[in-house]
Formats: structure tokens, sequence, C-alpha cells
């Protein structure tokens, strides 16, 4: 399966009920209220936090490679009335008709970018949409691996409608030479009468500081701060979770 097509079918609501983390609209409200609107969500899923913003009356729009997650996107935005403009598209290939002051990743979605290549394509597109002083946020994060005795356990939920969802985990590869981890996983969606199953690999395309910062100058992007997020200070070799700021450079 093609890497954007992830997030698609049953995975979708399992995504939204048995999700590990959320990302907190404040950290990306300062960042648009600071650079300026419009604004763009890359990889905005379902919605969160893209329709928090929105409903503040910020000028946000999304996009995302997932047709499924983008409807429930919509449904989100209509059962809280929100009036929001989305994308179907993906990063590494998007071409919309505006430019905007702020870009910016929820959370480290950039580490979804199956390689290099794809992801200095990603780096080059953010260059062709944001305006001459225009920022970019990218949060980054150099995983685990899934601790061993994970492997093979289920998680699930239950919405009390008779309708269970459940992810389980049952083996994973890593790469460091390529920055790479693939977890080979299962999701399921059941309820009385059916029982629905995907298998899927998530793959996790992790950056170093040094690593970013090369992909982003051979994509046009000069590296504003690159900031570790534990300690709020400039990132060091050892910086696992880290956040990027960036900006157009010269054309390359």
């Amino acid at each position: 399966m093609d890497p954007a097509d992830f997030y698609s079918g049953i995975v979708v609501d399992a995504y939204a009920r048995l999700k590990s983390n959320s990302f907190d609209a404040d950290r990306y409200r300062d960042f648009v209220v600071a650079h300026g609107e419009p604004a763009l969500e890359l990889g905005c899923g379902d919605g969160q936090p893209l329709l928090d913003l929105c409903a503040e009356g910020l000028e946000v729009e999304g996009v995302d490679s997932s047709a499924d997650m983008l409807e429930r996107c919509r449904e989100n935005a209509l059962r809280r009335g929100i009036q929001v403009r989305l994308h179907h598209q993906r990063v590494e290939d998007l071409h919309l008709e505006r430019r905007y002051e702020s870009i910016y990743f929820a959370g480290p979605t950039f580490t979804l970018l199956p390689d290099d290549r794809t992801a200095r394509r990603a780096l080059k597109a953010i260059w062709r949409h944001l305006v001459d002083d225009g920022r970019a946020l990218i949060p980054l994060w150099v995983p685990s691996p899934t601790p061993e005795e994970e492997l093979g356990v289920c998680r699930s939920d239950d919405d009390g409608l008779g309708v269970e969802v459940r992810y389980t985990p049952l083996s994973e590869k890593t790469d460091p030479v390529s920055r790479t981890r693939v977890t080979s996983s299962r999701y399921e969606r059941v309820t009385a009468t059916d029982h629905q199953v995907a298998e899927r690999e998530w793959i996790i395309h992790w950056q170093t500081p040094s690593s970013f910062r090369r992909a982003c100058a051979e994509s046009g992007l000069d590296v504003v701060e690159l900031i570790d997020d534990g300690t709020g200070s400039a990132v060091t070799d050892d910086s696992t979770e880290f956040t990027a700021t960036v900006c157009r450079g010269p054309e390359r």
C-alpha cells in the first residue's frame, strides 16, 4: 500500500478513537497569530487542531492525502458549525492557488513521509507556498522501538453502541541507516454482525537535526531555529523531539 493511503477505511475510525496523542491548539494558534494569515495546516487529518483555530476566526486551510480523513474533518466541522476550506493533495505534490504567511504540521506528521526524497519534495512544496517573509513550523521526532512486550498486544475501544475498534502492532523493523521504522499492524472494526480487518505497515522516517538541515538546504529553505521540545534550547545530537521553524531562502 502507498504510505499516503494509510489512513483510509476502518483505520480512520480506529485512529480517532485510539490515538495516543492530541495536539494542543495553543501552540499552533500562537504560531499563526505571530506570523500571519492565511495559514495552512499540512496533514490536517480529521481536523484537530485545525477546526479549533477556525472556530476562533483564524483563516486557516487544511490539506491531507486521505480522502476519508478529509470527509471525517468535514463531518466534524459541520457538527460544530465551522466553515473550513480543505484540499485533497499529497504534501510532496502540493499545488494550491495561493501562498501563505504561516504553514505548519500539527505534531510530527512530517515523519510519515517515507523517505528522504519525498521529504525533500515536501520541503520544496513548502518553499513554493510560503510568502517571501512567511514561516513554516515543522515538529520532528526520533522514535524509539516499540517495546517487545507490546507487540501482539491489542488496544481497543468500545463506543457503547456496539462498535468496537482494535489496534494490534504485530512486528517491527528498524533501520538506523535509512532512519526508518516499519511497524506491521492490524486494525479491526467489530460489531454484532460484522468483523472488518485491515493490515497496514506504519512507516516512520525520522530526521536528525543534521539530516533535516541538509534537506532544507537542498530544498531552498533556511532553518530559522531548531529547538529541543524538552529543554526549550537549541537541539543537540541527542535530541529526539524537536521543532524547526523555517523560511524561504534564495531559490536554488
